[in-house]
């Protein structure tokens, strides 16, 4: 396009601009410059906020390990236990038990389903455990158990949505970005937020579960692998040496940062800092994925194999990041959706093997931190999207047993990080199907956590779509709970 007739060349660049620039870029450059201070946060130039009035308080830890078992674990096969509950076994359930209630899959009038496995008091705490979990009953006294989890949703996109962003809908930042883009990276050579997946397939929320939403995408969770490239992409082109990559980004950053300049677009900014964290990751990420660099004992301690795609693997895993200052780890597991239609997903013959898979690597996991002094900086969650019925799902008249969604009450625990060791909170009704002692809400989980990593979950907030965005949404009355902390 050539110069607009009888303007100067100054006023032909600025017009040309102002062609260019498009609505939305407009309302990103009136928005105080967020992309470049989440390019600097990242950079490492600053390990604190984002943004600098994101308000803190006092902090007790530093970095979060969530270990999601993407399902819902039956917490009366593993925590809460209701000798009640076993007494009426493949009775008839109460008619008190169905009115109001809406199921995924339990047609007709059900019968309950008491547990097959034996449950005796754990540790010095004395909390209630079946034998399913031998080797989390040994750390049970670092950990506080939630026996009152509730939620709003009782499907699992949804609940897992919640449970990760705040919303059951899409379009929400998750909690790892939340959490990084508040605290900054404390190591530029690695994703501040991290995610690995076990048991054979993604969560049923998808890659929502770790997006950043309407949150600069600079704190997007990294999905990394034990098999293959930790990173997929982040490697090489044959033929291309690693000085072959460095020219060419620095001449893309030449060309983004024109762009930049131009049009105040802060995707741009982020663009450029993903493709510098990239060109670090190249170097940092084998190193840290690489659990054959650990000693055998630690290796054996947790049930790890060098090359596998195992929970146990990604447990070591999230230990080597965190002490590699990675803010925010998440596990998912696949596997704990108990419905009884078949052995593959029973609570007789699947929920034993899932129970093996885990239970080993999350004690080795507690005992490690401890060992090295991590734990105490270090939150550790361990739970589910949602709780499990007390009555059979016998879904088409099958004979295996198995439970159905229930959003009404759920078993979480939580160590380390300001978390009370040997803690225990609420308590679930005889037969485990309602909470009639302290109710802790997701937005309450959430707030919690929040608050121990020195953020103030009630005024930590980002503008979008015309609300004060937090990711324990908008509405009032949730609570910090104090009685979870130590």
């Amino acid at each position: 396009m050539g110069l607009d007739a009888n303007l100067s060349l100054e006023q032909s660049l600025r017009l040309r601009l102002a062609r260019a620039e498009t609505r939305r870029q407009f309302l990103r450059r009136s928005q105080a410059g967020l992309g470049a201070i989440a390019l600097a946060s990242l950079m490492g130039r600053d390990s604190r906020a984002a943004g600098a009035a994101v308000p803190r308080v006092p902090a007790k830890a530093r970095s979060v390990i969530y270990l999601h078992m993407s399902g819902g674990p039956p917490q009366q096969d593993l925590f809460d236990y209701k000798p009640l509950l076993n007494k009426y076994h493949m009775q008839p359930c109460p008619d008190e038990l169905l009115k109001g209630q809406r199921f995924a899959f339990i047609k007709g009038h059900p019968k309950m389903l008491g547990t097959p496995y034996k449950f005796a008091r754990r540790g010095e705490s004395g909390q209630w455990m079946s034998d399913l979990l031998p080797h989390t009953a040994g750390v049970i006294d670092e950990v506080s158990v939630v026996r009152s989890m509730v939620t709003t949703e009782f499907n699992h996109a949804p609940a897992e949505l919640f449970i990760f962003t705040g919303s059951p809908r899409n379009g929400g930042a998750s909690m790892g970005s939340w959490i990084t883009y508040g605290l900054g990276s404390e190591n530029e050579d690695l994703p501040g937020f991290v995610v690995m997946i076990s048991g054979g397939t993604d969560p049923t929320g998808g890659k929502a579960l770790w997006s950043t939403g309407f949150l600069p995408s600079v704190f997007q969770g990294v999905q990394c692998r034990t098999v293959g490239d930790p990173v997929l992409y982040v490697g090489d082109p044959k033929g291309m040496t690693r000085a072959d990559r460095r020219r060419t980004l620095d001449a893309l950053d030449r060309l983004n940062q024109i762009e930049a300049a131009e049009h105040g677009d802060p995707e741009t900014l982020t663009r450029i800092s993903q493709y510098e964290l990239a060109f670090r990751m190249q170097a940092s990420v084998p190193d840290a994925m690489d659990v054959g660099r650990e000693p055998e004992a630690i290796r054996e301690e947790y049930g790890a194999v060098p090359g596998a795609a195992s929970f146990a693997n990604n447990c070591l895993l999230a230990r080597r990041l965190v002490e590699r200052g990675v803010r925010y780890v998440q596990l998912f597991d696949w596997g704990w959706d108990c419905h009884g239609t078949g052995a593959g997903d029973d609570i007789v013959h699947h929920l034993p093997q899932k129970c093996r898979d885990v239970d080993r690597p999350i004690a080795a996991l507690i005992r490690d931190l401890k060992r090295r002094g991590l734990l105490d900086e270090t939150i550790v969650i361990w739970g589910g999207e949602f709780g499990r019925t007390s009555m059979n799902e016998a879904r088409g008249g099958s004979k295996f047993l198995g439970r159905d969604h229930h959003p009404h009450c759920f078993t979480l625990w939580a160590a380390g990080g300001g978390f009370k060791a040997g803690g225990s909170v609420g308590a679930t009704d005889d037969l485990g199907s309602g909470i009639v002692e302290d109710p802790v809400p997701v937005h309450d989980l959430q707030a919690t956590i929040l608050h121990l990593l020195g953020l103030d979950p009630h005024t930590f907030r980002f503008p979008y779509q015309g609300l004060q965005q937090r990711l324990i949404g908008v509405e009032d009355g949730v609570r910090i709970r104090k009685d979870l902390l130590a």
